[in-house]
């Protein structure tokens, strides 16, 4: 049962990593909460700045502005102003794809500081829905820099917004797409995307090839790949997070003022050298994203950090789905060994949790190496497997106890019985055992004249009733009763419990039997008159366990101490009515008298067997 349930649960696990991914967005909000921890604790490029749109400056520029969006000629002040710091580039994160209709000749001020200012990047957007409203790649060719593929559609299209608002020729321009994954968080950032054919550029990077930064070839960033077979692709970046202090911003209204001042009261090179973005984080522009950091995170940090990673090969990879596979495999394999061998379910519970521990501390190892481990599958896997296992066992269990209560019930007093059950023992435990045992015989004397004088149905209620008596005195002296021969009870100590004093309890059961004997004959009365036992009682080494078919097993002992108490019983009749041999008399030590009646030929015996007649103990007169 244990082994087909493991292969169900690595079969569910190879489906799930597969086809299904049910557990996937489970495994992205762990590793999100892991990369967020992470994050804290690195610090981003300090040549990436941001220049913040943010709620003060929105305020300030109020009465030079006017409300949002401002005229694009405020930005060619500020053009202006960072061009004679020499910045090594400055990137807008805001959509300039319509011209200002009403302001025209501010779009015209823009327009000439984008020509007197080096390295100005421009973004677009590329949207989803029919791109047959789109506009020709062929026409985006050459402003925006597409490839053409081997085996391109001339007449391809896709709803891509530009920097329309500008001269094709001052576009310096690629796409800032963020990507979300199905649980709505996005994570990755569009590096390139090819629409039948043509290959468009992010800006990310476009930026830091034509600057030379790139710090390593796409693959080895970890940069995903997806490809159909209309010449279709998509490659993006799972972003590497950088938390720490974040990336230094500057308020747009601060630098605004401080360029138009005749004095400028700033540092004269804080931008130089650095790349510079434009962008806002107020959140009254609703320029915020669900990242792993945030659910209302600035979109121009999340292009600064797309740029960050690409221009310091920070991109992260996640560990493939074998891997993750394997490990889950590795863990279902554990726990059906620990099961199968029977470790107490605490244990392998505990064993387990410290397995979770140890796997939570690989993927944070990992991720301070660039890999993404997914653990939520693996451990939700283990733990379920663990819980059913545990289900199960503990169930099996209890079958097992119920049944062995029902087949020690027989035998053994019911205390006992609780005992055995505790230890788990089973048939096969208790089996084939050798043990030192007192074995007692007690034969019914005088029962073919009882027999003769009533009914069967009143003999066979009188025996009941005398039986049940015995087997009490059986049980409270703590032997098992192993059968009825015939008017005979054969019981027997040491087995299936340990009992140092099995000689000393037998003796002790058969003197309480002899007095309930007494008892008995005399509410029969007359009737009982011939009624009487016999008990013989021998200690040694005997087999003890249960025998016979699969449909009838019995708990008995078989040997030579069996038959020797046997004969002891046989050779009571007229010469007392317990005997006991020399070992049960040797083996109770001075607990009894014995009274000694010589050697007896006891049949299938070469030597006579001494027989004595336990007393009990006289207590002395003070």
């Amino acid at each position: 049962m244990l082994r087909w349930l493991a292969l169900l649960f690595a079969a569910l696990a190879m489906l799930e990593l597969s086809a299904l991914h049910g557990l996937q967005v489970l495994d992205w909000r762990v590793q999100d909460a892991l990369v967020r921890q992470h994050a804290k604790q690195v610090e981003p490029d300090a040549d990436i700045v941001i220049i913040d749109i943010d709620e003060a400056s929105l305020a300030r520029m109020q009465e030079v502005a006017g409300s949002w969006p401002w005229p694009r000629a405020t930005h060619a002040e500020l053009l202006t102003g960072l061009a004679r710091q020499k910045p090594r580039a400055i990137v807008f994160d805001l959509l300039f794809s319509d011209a200002d209709r009403f302001r025209p000749e501010s779009d015209v001020a823009f327009i000439e500081a984008l020509r007197n200012t080096p390295n100005v990047y421009l973004p677009s957007l590329l949207l989803e829905g029919d791109v047959q409203r789109g506009v020709r790649l062929t026409d985006l060719a050459k402003p925006m820099h597409l490839m053409a593929l081997p085996h391109h559609n001339p007449e391809a299209r896709a709803l891509v917004l530009p920097p329309a608002a500008v001269p094709p020729e001052l576009w310096h321009t690629g796409l800032i797409n963020f990507l979300e994954d199905e649980d709505g968080i996005g994570r990755r950032y569009l590096i390139a995307r090819t629409v039948q054919g043509w290959r468009i550029p992010s800006l990310p990077m476009k930026l830091v090839a034509e600057l030379g930064l790139l710090a390593d070839s796409p693959v080895n960033l970890g940069i995903d790949h997806h490809i159909d077979p209309s010449l279709n692709a998509s490659q993006s970046l799972l972003l590497d997070w950088r938390g720490g202090a974040g990336f230094k911003h500057f308020a747009y209204a601060d630098l605004f003022e401080d360029f138009a001042r005749q004095k400028p009261q700033r540092a004269t090179d804080e931008f130089t050298n650095k790349i510079v973005i434009i962008g806002t984080a107020a959140p009254g522009l609703k320029d915020l994203r669900a990242t792993p950091l945030g659910s209302l995170y600035p979109g121009v940090e999340i292009l600064a950090t797309a740029i960050d990673n690409l221009k310091n090969g920070r991109a992260m990879q996640r560990v493939p789905p074998l891997a993750v596979l394997a490990l889950t495999l590795l863990l279902l394999v554990t726990l059906s060994a620990l099961f199968a061998a029977q470790v107490q379910a605490v244990v392998i519970a505990a064993a387990l949790a410290l397995a979770s521990a140890t796997l939570a501390a690989l993927a944070w190892w990992l991720l301070t190496q660039g890999w993404l481990l997914a653990i939520a599958t693996p451990l939700v896997f283990a733990w379920l497997f663990y819980l059913v296992a545990a289900v199960q066992g503990f169930l099996q269990e209890r079958a097992t106890r119920r049944h062995a209560v029902q087949l020690f019930g027989r035998f053994l007093n019911p205390n006992v019985v609780a005992r055995i059950v505790e230890q788990g023992a089973t048939i096969e435990s208790l089996s084939g055992q050798t043990r030192q045992i007192s074995v007692l015989f007690s034969d019914i004397r005088g029962f073919t004249s009882l027999s003769e004088m009533h009914a069967a149905q009143d003999v066979v209620k009188l025996l009941n009733r005398y039986f049940s008596r015995q087997v009490a005195v059986v049980f409270k002296h703590g032997g098992t009763l192993d059968k009825f021969i015939g008017d005979c009870i054969m019981a027997f100590w040491g087995a299936p419990l340990d009992d140092p004093d099995h000689a000393r309890h037998a003796v002790a059961c058969a003197l309480e039997m002899e007095s309930v004997l007494l008892d008995f004959k005399r509410e029969l009365g007359e009737q009982g008159r011939d009624f009487d036992v016999g008990i013989g009682i021998h200690s040694g080494t005997a087999v003890v366990g249960f025998i016979g078919a699969e449909q009838k097993l019995d708990y008995t002992a078989i040997g030579d101490t069996v038959n020797l108490a046997s004969r002891i019983e046989g050779l009571t009749r007229g010469i007392a009515r317990i005997l006991v041999s020399a070992d049960t008399m040797q083996a109770c030590g001075t607990a009894y008298d014995f009274l000694p009646h010589g050697a007896h030929s006891a049949k299938g015996r070469a030597q006579a067997v001494e027989l004595f007649e336990p007393k009990p103990k006289l207590t002395p007169r003070g």
